[in-house]
């Protein structure tokens, strides 16, 4: 039966691909010569859609599919002046659209607007040349790998998101029919296990839509992580006709060499084009490296590599060759031997290379692509290179052409790059940070970040560390044997929960993984012990039965009530005890439930069996090291025992395996990591605070980022080598990156209207803290002597609010610049950016009159009262520091800070009454006494006869100054930076308005 009302929209809206418009009458149009008299009123509308219900139906999916490309459209010409995915650009396309206001609410309800955030854009300014129009007009590869991905699952948001992701990448490559050759060198952030390939291959089906006919693929340094990526674009970009390449897949002996047809379970998914592109009026796709073969020396010659000509008059670029020109992909090692085959056959080609559109795209980026050599080793006048560091380098100058895309998910040592290196990988020209997608755990689900709550009152609900995070020791030991049983008992839930109507899908693999050390021979012994604790942990047995239980009790249940009530959770153990059996089953399977992952070579992974795509299920636990660190997926991943630590943020981010996609166990995810170990003298309790540092960092930058991406007067606050001020550190021993990729750079000032100051290296010196206490001393003493009540209002889901106490004082902002201005620290120029900013507030840049100082009291029967510098009584703080080190980990108290903000935030308000506390122009000073120590004791000590000890006393401080504390320019940094285009000169600022 037909359906006449779905029939009519969906040719109203192909119709209105780029743009909405009136659809009633383009409705009665489309239906005036077939479907004469059909009902298209609004209020059929507003049945069909309450009778599909919440994304259930045909028409639903339809209109999802329209309004989510509308909404996130960029800057369309319907709508120019409201923002993507915003209550603005929704209504405009209603506008457009001439709905009623009752069919808008229907639709509302049937597709929720997708608050998404989009992609972070930090770029230099570019010709514009990929319109929507020119996109449409060439689009072959990127509809068929859109499908692809609603095929998968994919929701209209998810796609558009990505729609809009890989677009921002293509619009700021080179236009490939231009005459003149340029080459653009760009790095996209994403997090790690985030699906960064999604993005590179929806970059790479546009880039070949519009023009680009050389695609480089450098992936991994393992055939099998190679082989992962040739698989994944084989699938989901190339598809069955240009793999086949005219061989009949029903006639075995034409399959002969050919990928997949004859041996892979999923070759039915490959995506299917109809016939080959170039029977379609498009163009295909040539494969020069195979799902098994790498690059290799061309025996015929460089023939494959040579691109046809339509016209031998004109340049392969000329719309008239390029359109017609069929592409290549090659996914390669960054293997030294199979990157010089390539140099080698490229330097036998002569004048094509020169014409040829070329798009090199480098996943893990900041892995042996970046250069590690020792400046100070290098000759006079040359630039030593690492080989694959070079070897990239070559291709770049080979291809003049070439467009260099790095991908990354942890971008500080591709930032700190040379950017006077002209022939090596620094993002010269962009920098984009990809949103986190919907469904991703990452850092900031194993860390209670901004939590309000102290640490008694976490719950599973309201804390990730509660839900998700368990230490490695207890009482009696460690926690390996809970670690597996918790592995045993998810792998049963999981089952269960197939059972009950989850699809099998999300649960295909089932892994733990546990990265312990480095060493193959504490590899080796782990697995041994591992294999004997799991055959006599007596999983079959009453006592093993009744330790199952028993955690399922006290840690999945309620964790899976609170966080997954949606999904099938059994009542009571006795519902799950079946399905242990056959977990534990699928995990011996063998007879060892543990494979060890060290080794070096390709062989090696080849007998492990863990191709996670070609294996029809993997329920294992992993040991090892390095090799999982980066780039191995591992799929299913459910429970963690990690005590490895490092010193460098972006390594310890990549050893961060746990991070991904759980769809359908999200709430059976477990972190067992290093929080104290009191049975030897090498301590990991930093471990998890060093994570939490490192998302810190992270999210410094992220926000950094998106804060300077907002352009001015049209034009960019700042290019990408302006960035690498912006990486920040928040563990004194953990740095962004190795020493010997860091970019020498000094910024200069910080504007921080609104925000936070939070200086972090306060001197070690007994001398030089007691100097610093005596500066504070005039300010000190404008405190009042009684203290003020404040109330920081609740959010709704912790109650009514809080409250606290507080000494104040109003103090001019000269009298507090001259205190600052006299401060001593650990590291010199540690405050110098700040300080410039806070400087220039006397009129220069704005004015800020005075600052609102508030010292927080404790309300605790404990609490030690103190005058410091002759003040009054006042509340000392007890903060520990990194051992050796100028970092506390933590300053200023949560509901402290959001007061402070709600503050500036009431002052800035026009539209509000003027407040005792704080003016338009007045900033807000947190003070804290700090006595470093570990117990109440070290506190008490520090005080003789009301006095503190001025040389035990960090006077410490969070300023946040008012959000008028910026000038017309609303550029927030200035800095400056040495490189090797100005080794004895400095780059200051950014370029003058």
């Amino acid at each position: 039966m037909t359906d006449i009302l779905l029939e009519i929209h969906t040719a109203v809206l192909n119709g209105m691909a780029t743009s909405p418009r009136h659809f009633a009458k383009t409705a009665e149009l489309a239906a005036e010569d077939d479907f004469p008299g059909a009902d298209l009123g609004e209020e059929a509308f507003r049945t069909r859609l309450a009778e599909d219900g919440l994304y259930g139906g045909a028409l639903t999916a339809l209109w999802s599919r329209a309004l989510t490309a509308w909404d996130f459209s960029e800057n369309p010409r319907w709508s120019p002046d409201t923002e993507p995915r915003t209550d603005e650009r929704r209504t405009a396309a209603y506008e457009r659209l001439r709905l009623g206001d009752d069919l808008r609410k229907a639709l509302d309800t049937a597709v929720p607007l997708a608050r998404a955030a989009g992609a972070v854009v930090i770029a230099r300014e570019h010709t514009p040349w990929y319109t929507p129009e020119r996109a449409a007009s060439r689009a072959f590869y990127w509809p068929a790998y859109e499908r692809k991905l609603r095929e998968k699952g994919w929701s209209d948001a998810a796609v558009a998101s990505l729609d809009e992701a890989s677009r921002a990448v293509v619009e700021r490559l080179t236009d490939p029919e231009q005459s003149a050759a340029r080459q653009v060198k760009g790095l996209v952030v994403g997090y790690v296990q985030s699906g960064k390939t999604a993005n590179f291959t929806g970059v790479t089906a546009k880039a070949i839509d519009a023009g680009y006919r050389l695609v480089i693929v450098l992936g991994g340094t393992l055939n099998l992580l190679r082989a992962q990526t040739q698989r994944r674009l084989d699938m989901e970009l190339v598809g069955q006709e240009n793999i086949l390449r005219g061989a009949d897949p029903k006639d075995v002996d034409t399959l002969v060499g050919i990928d997949y047809a004859g041996d892979d379970a999923d070759w039915d998914v490959f995506v299917k084009h109809g016939a080959r592109p170039s029977m379609l009026r498009a163009f295909d796709i040539e494969r020069l490296t195979t799902r098994d073969n790498d690059y290799k020396s061309l025996a015929q010659g460089i023939r494959v590599l040579e691109v046809e000509k339509r016209d031998h008059t004109l340049p392969l670029h000329d719309p008239a060759n390029l359109h017609h020109a069929a592409a290549r992909i090659m996914v390669v090692k960054k293997n030294k031997a199979v990157l010089t085959k390539l140099v080698k056959d490229l330097k036998q080609i002569r004048g094509i290379l020169g014409e040829l559109p070329t798009l090199i795209i480098d996943d893990e980026s900041d892995q042996a692509s970046v250069n590690t050599t020792d400046p100070k080793k290098w000759e006079k006048g040359s630039t030593e290179r690492t080989a694959i560091n070079g070897l990239i380098s070559e291709l770049l100058a080979l291809l003049p052409r070439a467009q260099y895309v790095g991908y990354t998910a942890t971008p500080f040592a591709n930032v700190f790059i040379d950017p006077g290196d002209t022939e090596d990988i620094f993002p010269s020209d962009f920098l984009i940070s990809l949103p986190r997608p919907h469904g991703y755990m990452g850092v900031q689900d194993f860390h209670d970040l901004e939590s309000p709550l102290d640490p008694a009152e976490r719950t599973t609900a309201n804390s990730q560390q509660e839900a998700h995070v368990r230490g490695i020791w207890d009482h009696t030991g460690d926690r390996l044997q809970e670690a597996m049983d918790s592995f045993l008992l998810t792998g049963a839930l999981k089952l269960y929960r197939a059972d009950h109507g989850v699809p099998d899908g999300p649960f295909r693999h089932h892994t733990m993984l546990v990265h312990q050390s480095v060493r193959t021979d504490d590899h080796a012994e782990l697995a041994l012990r591992i294999n004997t604790m799991w055959h006599q942990a007596g999983y079959t047995s009453a006592e093993g039965h009744a330790r199952l239980a028993g955690l399922w009790a006290a840690d999945f249940s309620p964790v899976s009530r609170t966080r997954a009530a949606d999904l099938p959770n059994p009542a009571a153990y006795d519902e799950l005890r079946p399905y242990i059996s056959r977990a534990k089953q699928l995990i011996g399977k063998g007879g060892n439930p543990v494979v060890v992952v060290n080794g070096d070579s390709d062989r090696y992974f080849a007998q492990l069996d863990l191709d996670f795509d070609r294996t029809p299920n993997v329920w294992k636990i992993l040991v090892g090291g390095t090799k999982l660190s980066r780039g191995f997926t591992v799929e299913g991943l459910t429970v963690t025992y990690y005590r490895r630590t490092t010193r460098q943020a972006d390594t310890l981010m990549q050893m961060g395996r746990w991070f991904g996609f759980r769809p359908g166990y999200r709430d059976l995810v477990r972190l067992y990591i290093g929080r104290e170990e009191p049975m030897t003298k090498t301590s990991t309790a930093d471990l998890y605070e060093a994570f939490e540092a490192i998302c810190r960092d992270e999210e410094v930058f992220r926000e950094q980022l998106a804060q300077y991406a907002v352009l001015v007067d049209g034009k960019p606050q700042v290019i990408p080598a302006q960035v690498p001020p912006l990486v920040a550190q928040h563990l004194s021993w953990v740095k962004p990156s190795a020493r010997n990729k860091m970019f020498n750079a000094e910024l200069v000032e910080i504007r921080s209207p609104g925000r936070p100051i939070e200086p972090a290296a306060y001197p070690l010196s007994a001398k030089a803290l007691e100097r610093n206490t005596e500066r504070w001393r005039p300010l000190l003493h404008a405190l009042a002597s009684h203290p003020a009540a404040f109330t920081v209002p609740g959010d709704g889901h912790d109650g009514p609010g809080r409250s606290f106490s507080a000494l104040t004082a109003r103090v001019s902002h000269s009298r507090l610049l001259a205190v600052l201005s006299s401060l001593e620290w650990e590291h010199e120029g540690h405050f110098r950016p700040h300080l410039h900013y806070l400087a220039q507030l006397d009129g220069r840049l704005a004015t800020v009159e005075d600052w609102l100082l508030i010292a927080p009291q404790h309300s605790q029967s404990t609490r030690i009262d103190a005058s410091v510098a002759g003040s009054v009584p006042m509340s000392l703080v007890r903060r520990s520091r990194q051992e050796g080190k100028p970092s506390f980990s933590r300053i200023a108290g949560v509901e402290h800070q959001q007061l402070a903000k709600r503050l500036i935030e009431a002052a800035a308000d026009p539209a509000a009454e003027p407040g005792d506390d704080a003016g338009p122009r007045t900033g807000v000073a947190l003070l804290y006494p700090v006595v470093e120590g570990k117990t109440e004791a070290d506190v008490a000590a520090a005080v003789s006869r009301g006095e503190a000890d001025p040389s035990k006393v960090v006077v410490a401080f969070t300023l946040i100054p008012p959000k008028s504390a910026t000038d017309s320019t609303r550029r927030l940094l200035r800095f400056q930076a040495r490189d090797s285009r100005h080794r004895d000169s400095a780059i200051v600022e950014a370029p003058a308005d």
